[in-house]
């Protein structure tokens, strides 16, 4: 009957048609029938039209007299040409609808047409073929898209490698290998490979991933490879499933707005994973639903996050948000629907107007917001700048400490007499000290006597100087040292009298183990002011403000020279015009 019919439509298809024109249907390109295979693998396409196009198999239409013809377009081509099946190592052959490659390769990539004609009739569709190669180091390509498998948590489960019959003789056994994500599946937990098969003992959400069989076996003595890959997908078990939990709204929740504000509700629903089933959530305000919502001001927003806990499961939040509300519509119905196959959850979400703030307290936070500010800014300022602070408040408020009290000089300098630190202190602290700040200093090498007692010299020089100003460094260590004996006279002189302060200028550290007694009790009780080297010669820097500080206040007097306003903290640089007038 099949064979009668078509012949009945050919040649109803001859009638209607002029004997001596020869036209063909073209069904075009058809994408979906893709195949992609592996480079140096066998592979096998079928001609589209007896699956989708036509009604009858290849058997029915070759019966009928109708012939089934291959062409093919290779990538980068326009021509179309007809596909050689008679190459010496019969690569490419032809089994009734079906075109094989034994392998395929590369160059094989392209647009497949088949045509199935006779001399009246013609009817033909294309379709593409895709050679890949595999990735470096790996058993797939990524640009192969592997099929979707789903299984569910905690079940058992079979994996077959498909699309492997046909290939090889019913009697030939070939080597089947799995991999998970390219290794290989050896001794796997809950999984365990059974030839074209991979059980799985129990489905786990961790043992998600790629998984590959490498079907191997020989053909006319040379030995061919089938590579398939599936993904595989956990969902949640059935037994989990149910109806939508709605978690907000909820009735121990309740919105304020203000009138001429933002209304802002969230609707947030847990959805389990349950299989084939629709997930829906909606609003309505005052029996309107979101199709019937008109006013522009009235906004819906939905957001998706999947629960990793639970494969399949999601959360889902749904935010109605109206601008600009009246007080009306404080007093509107506002409902959130949700629901799947398995139930319906509906509950209202409960609103009312917000009470502003009074007004006092607004004023109030704010001018204690302002006061904190203030202090905290105070603070900062005080932190940052306290050394330029304090000699201000010296420089103009600070009472003189050189007026009556019979003091000749305003510091004694106690340093180590060695080369390096005789010239810091002969023109480094004196050039300060005395051109800059206007003091006095006293250095016993340069202002005693030739000829008198060094002990008795050296008391009477402290005796009548302000500070002690003591150079810290290695050398000032040593036992039998005139700079100890300044040091032990300074200390018992601050002790029993009271009328001499002491300043220790670090120039150079000391480990605490070359310390001697009298150094250790002075720098128990009293700062150290460092010296750093090249950062601190800047006259305007830290380490003189620091040691301005603990020198004497002293006032300029109008008797001194036009530069006297100097020892007011200006912090000039060397070599200034006053400072050359005062060595002058």
């Amino acid at each position: 009957m099949k064979i009668g019919f078509l012949v009945i439509y050919l040649l109803l298809l001859t009638i209607t048609r002029d004997c001596t024109c020869e036209r063909c249907d073209d069904w075009g390109e058809d994408t979906r029938k893709l195949t992609q295979a592996y480079d140096g693998e066998p592979v096998r396409i079928r001609c589209p039209l007896f699956e989708d196009y036509l009604k009858h198999n290849y058997s029915t239409a070759h019966s009928a007299g109708l012939t089934l013809m291959w062409y093919w377009i290779g990538k980068g081509k326009d021509l179309e040409e007809p596909i050689n099946i008679r190459l010496p190592d019969n690569r490419i052959s032809k089994d009734k609808d079906i075109l094989w490659f034994r392998p395929v390769i590369l160059n094989d990539t392209g647009n497949y047409t088949c045509m199935l004609r006779n001399t009246t009739f013609c009817l033909k569709i294309a379709f593409p073929l895709e050679v890949l190669k595999k990735d470096p180091n790996s058993c797939v390509s990524n640009d192969k898209t592997p099929e979707v498998v789903t299984f569910q948590l905690g079940d058992t489960a079979t994996l077959t490698c498909p699309d492997t019959k046909g290939y090889y003789a019913a009697d030939v056994t070939p080597t089947v290998n799995w991999y998970r994500n390219c290794l290989l599946v050896d001794q796997f937990v809950d999984r365990h490979p059974q030839g074209l098969s991979l059980q799985f003992s129990n489905v786990l959400q961790r043992y998600e991933g790629n998984y590959t069989c490498i079907v191997s076996y020989e053909e006319n003595a040379r030995a061919y490879n089938l590579t398939r890959t599936f993904y595989v997908k956990t969902i949640a078990s059935h037994f989990y499933a149910r109806a939508p939990v709605m978690i907000t709204p909820n009735d121990k929740q309740t919105f304020e707005f203000l009138v001429g504000g933002e209304l802002n509700i969230e609707c947030k629903v847990y959805f389990s994973y349950v299989n084939n089933s629709f997930t829906d959530i909606g609003w309505t305000v005052n029996g309107k639903t979101e199709g019937d919502f008109t006013d522009p001001r009235l906004h819906v927003n939905e957001s998706v996050t999947m629960d990793p806990t639970s494969p399949g499961a999601k959360t889902v939040t749904k935010e109605l948000r109206i601008r600009k509300i009246t007080p009306d519509e404080l007093k509107h119905n506002y409902t959130c629907t949700a629901r799947n196959t398995l139930g319906v959850v509906s509950r209202q979400a409960l609103v009312r107007e917000k009470v502003g703030t009074p007004r006092y307290i607004t004023e109030l936070a704010c001018g204690l917001g302002a006061t904190l500010f203030l202090v905290v800014c105070f603070v900062v300022v005080y932190h940052v700048y306290w050394l330029e602070m304090v000699l201000f408040y010296r420089a103009h408020f600070g009472t003189d400490e050189t007026i009556g009290d019979g003091k000749e000089y305003d510091i004694y300098v106690s340093y180590a007499r060695n080369a390096e630190e005789e010239e810091f202190v002969l023109v480094t602290l004196r050039g300060v000290l005395e051109n800059e700040f206007g003091y006095k200093l006293c250095i016993f090498d340069r202002d005693s006597l030739p000829g008198g007692i060094v002990t008795d010299e050296t008391l009477n020089f402290i005796k009548k100087s302000r500070r002690l100003l003591v150079v810290i460094s290695p050398s000032y260590v040593h036992q039998g040292t005139q700079a100890l004996l300044e040091l032990k006279a300074g200390l018992e002189t601050m002790a029993s009298q009271g009328n001499i302060r002491i300043v220790l200028v670090q120039y150079k550290p000391i480990k605490n183990r070359e310390k001697v007694k009298e150094l250790k009790l002075a720098q128990s009780v009293l700062s150290v002011i460092k010296w750093k080297g090249e950062k601190s010669k800047y006259p305007g820097g830290r380490f003189w403000k620091q040691l301005h500080i603990a020198l004497p206040v002293k006032k300029p007097s109008s008797t001194k020279n036009s530069c006297s306003f100097q020892m007011v903290p200006q912090y000039l640089e060397f070599g200034t015009e006053c400072s050359k007038n005062i060595t002058t």
